[in-house]
């Protein structure tokens, strides 16, 4: 069965069960704020729905209730391949059921034909300076296509509310089908020969990202998929995915919204992060000689960086409190195709030393290693040493995973986003009361 009318056949499933789920249970109380949460971000506060993934504690990322090595062994691969391929993913967010390997090649397909770029767009880009931040363009290349909405159209016709989900999935798949062109594009005018590289419709959505880079190494092929995969969502709070969700909140089209969710994604406390622990894993390493110190050696280095009220990127989460499934398997890649890296070396010998060491200094309530802890490594091996493109490559995967929820946000027919907010006089009046 196709994607769309599969999804078609469960949006009025689970219409009806949150419907009966708000007349039966709406007033009782799933979470509560405290002053502290109010001046910290609101983390913790129970206060959205995201149907395509929750995060455990312990367990890391499920996606639609698998967790990450399930997701391995489960979606179906590219032929000769070990990785799972992206587009299975989002079939699997978008359903919450695996796809066979007819439904994954449907998918493939369907981006491959909806595949071609605007002329408008590659004009637009071309009239930006090649040196400007990879991810302004990135958003500027998004809302470049916002023009081609087909939901901003039915909305202006009058479309019923119930359907507008519709074109919000075609918006999506034409988005997803043309962001690696536009992401891979940015690549090359920015760090190549700026020649644009036409997609091959021999290849799958993540080997065709990397063949529009220039990148054509299997291996490579095979590092994108599981980079993608990785990468695609992680429910609904971080930065990224709340914007996403909370512009699409006031029914702005998919463009709009995910522009703004890439935008907060280019800040230096969420996708930024990945490059900063590369960079100073490489300045570690020249600060130890340059080559894989010691334990001991490194004992040191990371006590000298604690005691002098720095922090060891890439350890700690707001949430996790195990190590991240995300970075096991990217570790586990690595493993296999790159254990005499001298700088995966050490990213290996600081996973083994860094979380005693945190636990000793006892600041860090989550002394284990990240997502960002790992991934940046593996991107310099094979060749992708531009640490200012990394977080446009985040992007493209976190894409897949917000604008599945989007879809799903005008399904269900979700409210627009509107918290209460109060002043700090008037919770310090209120705290005095209790």
């Amino acid at each position: 069965m196709p994607l769309k009318e599969k999804l078609a056949k469960k949006i009025p499933i689970l219409r009806e069960e949150v419907k009966s789920l708000v007349k039966e249970h709406g007033q009782k109380v799933i979470s509560q704020a405290t002053v502290e949460q109010a001046y910290g971000g609101m983390r913790g506060i129970k206060s959205m729905v995201w149907e395509t993934s929750l995060l455990d504690p312990n367990e890391g990322i499920r996606f639609r209730g698998y967790n990450i090595p399930e997701v391995r062994e489960k979606l179906p691969k590219a032929p000769g391949g070990e990785e799972p391929l992206p587009e299975g993913l989002f079939w699997l967010l978008l359903t919450g059921e695996l796809p066979t390997e007819n439904d994954v090649k449907e998918v493939t397909k369907e981006w491959q034909t909806r595949g071609k770029v605007p002329a408008s767009t590659w004009k637009i880009l071309d009239s930006l300076p090649k040196k400007m931040h990879p991810m302004t363009q990135f958003s500027i290349g998004i809302m470049s296509l916002q023009p081609t909405s087909l939901y901003q159209q039915k909305y202006n016709e009058g479309i019923p509310k119930k359907d507008y989900w519709d074109p919000m999935y075609e918006d999506v798949m034409n988005l997803l089908a043309q962001l690696p062109a536009i992401a891979a594009y940015i690549y090359r005018r920015s760090y190549k020969n700026g020649k644009r590289i036409t997609p091959s419709k021999k290849l799958d959505w993540g080997a065709n990202f990397s063949h529009m880079m220039g990148i054509d190494d299997p291996e490579y092929y095979e590092l994108m998929r599981l980079y993608l995969v990785l990468h695609s969502d992680h429910e609904g709070g971080n930065v990224s995915a709340h914007t996403t969700h909370l512009v699409g909140s006031a029914l702005s089209d998919a463009f709009y919204s995910l522009s703004a969710g890439m935008n907060g994604l280019a800040g230096p406390l969420h996708g930024l992060a990945n490059q900063e622990v590369l960079r100073w894993i490489q300045n570690l390493m020249k600060k130890l000689g340059g080559r894989v110190p010691t334990k001991e050696e490194l004992s040191k280095a990371l006590w000298d960086t604690l005691n002098s009220g720095q922090v060891i990127p890439g350890y700690g989460h707001a949430v996790l409190r195990k190590t991240d499934p995300r970075y096991v398997a990217q570790r586990e890649f690595a493993l296999k195709h790159m254990p005499k890296d001298e700088l995966f070396q050490l990213v290996a010998m600081v996973y083994e030393v860094a979380p005693d060491i945190l636990m000793k200094h006892g600041k860090a309530k989550n002394p284990w290693p990240n997502v960002d802890a790992h991934s940046g490594v593996l991107q310099w091996y094979y060749g992708v040493r531009e640490y200012d493109f990394y977080t446009v490559l985040f992007g493209v995967s976190r894409a897949m995973g917000v604008l599945a929820q989007l879809i799903w946000d005008r399904a269900l027919g979700l409210s627009i986003e509107r918290p209460k907010s109060v002043t700090t006089e008037w919770l310090k009046q209120e705290v005095t009361k209790m």
